[in-house]
């Protein structure tokens, strides 16, 4: 059975939506009606919600470029870091190694990296980006900035360092 990681925990289960509502559905009426309190007093309900709605602009902007949230993630990660090893790619994202093979390999395939010899460790291969990656993860960049921008635009940039900070803290423990 394979390892669950933070990500694949997160996931909600497939489920086939139905055309016409559910009794329980058509029963509750206006979701403002719904007691959702408890939920909203949770870190994990309010950081899911606050995720999944820069998720779903985060994955309409990337369309044109073929990315997804962790493709975008690896390529930032390589272009930030160039040489950087399959080995840390995993270790900084939390991605299995065997998830991440399929992702390099496809990166490869549409030529926006390329591997090289590691100049210390000859048993490693450094990732690096090709010149369309990086004209594509520069442009991919500016776009996430851009949504990251209108995504958090109630936000004072005091309190966006704030929720940032404070986010890192929950996550890295």
């Amino acid at each position: 059975m394979p390892e669950t990681t933070v990500a694949n925990a997160l996931r909600r289960p497939r489920v086939p939506r139905s055309s016409s509502p559910s009794p329980a559905e058509a029963a509750a009426g206006d979701a403002g009606d719904i007691d959702t309190s408890y939920l909203e007093s949770l870190l994990g309900y309010n950081a899911r919600r606050a995720a999944l709605s820069v998720i779903t602009i985060f994955l309409q902007r990337m369309a044109p470029y073929g990315l997804r949230p962790v493709d975008f993630s690896v390529l930032t990660l390589i272009a930030h870091n160039p040489g950087i090893t399959s080995r840390q790619i995993c270790a900084a994202l939390d991605i299995l190694p065997p998830n991440l093979v399929g992702m390099i390999k496809q990166l490869q395939k549409r030529e926006l990296i390329e591997r090289r010899p590691h100049p210390t460790d000859r048993r490693a291969q450094g990732l690096h980006l090709t010149p369309s990656g990086k004209k594509l993860q520069r442009e991919a960049q500016a776009t996430a900035s851009s949504l990251e921008q209108g995504a958090t635009h109630s936000l004072t940039p005091a309190e966006l360092k704030t929720l940032i900070h404070l986010l890192k803290k929950v996550y890295r423990g």
